[in-house]
């Protein structure tokens, strides 16, 4: 019997995300960003390690967060912190979000004032959430409802302002074998920060 390989994020989630960053070939370098909805910290993660500069880390869960990012200088941890209402110190350059059960079209107006006006958004869609339970089956969102649950999900960040500039499905599957698939949002060149 052969050991398992190690992980090489402190989650899945970080294999999630390097995949989506090198799909959009968004480079993080020396960038600002927010995580919002880190939870372990797999994405966080794989910010730092591909040269991020700072991090804020954002979760409404308290002592779930690995302790090697948790001691990171580059990390500004903000736990019981609800992403709806969280506000930085200063505007990010790059945000990346999981949020799990809260619905895209919640949380990215929150997103829309934490970003400087030339950002990068990848957010994380998981359908199986942004849909009605009554379509689920055993927690599970069927493959053939997905893409009309993402398309959903893209028309109301449009609707809201955002510019879809690519979407990729993840590589790995989330939670009970749900699909899920990642968007690159901007806002338009005219984005104004409200003051």
């Amino acid at each position: 019997m052969t050991d398992a390989p190690p992980h090489r994020y402190v989650s899945r989630g970080g294999d999630k995300l390097e995949a989506a960053l090198q799909h959009f070939a968004v480079d993080v370098t020396g960038l600002v960003c927010a995580d919002l909805g880190s939870h372990v910290g797999g994405f966080v993660d794989c910010l730092l390690r591909r040269g991020a500069a700072r991090v804020y880390s954002v979760d409404t869960a308290y002592g779930i967060f690995a302790w090697k990012l948790r001691k990171d200088p580059r990390v500004t941890v903000l736990e019981r912190s609800n992403a709806m209402h969280v506000a930085l110190p200063e505007l990010v350059e790059i945000v990346t979000v999981d949020v799990g059960w809260t619905p895209q079209s919640k949380i990215l107006p929150s997103v829309a004032r934490l970003i400087s006006p030339a950002a990068k958004v990848i957010v994380l869609i998981k359908p199986h959430y942004e849909t009605s339970e009554a379509l689920l089956v055993d927690g599970v969102l069927p493959d053939e409802q997905v893409d009309r649950v993402v398309e959903g999900v893209l028309s109301s960040a449009r609707s809201q302002g955002w510019i879809v500039n690519g979407v990729f499905p993840s590589p790995l599957r989330g939670h009970g074998g749900n699909r899920e698939v990642f968007a690159l949002l901007t806002k338009p060149e005219s984005y104004c920060v409200s003051s």
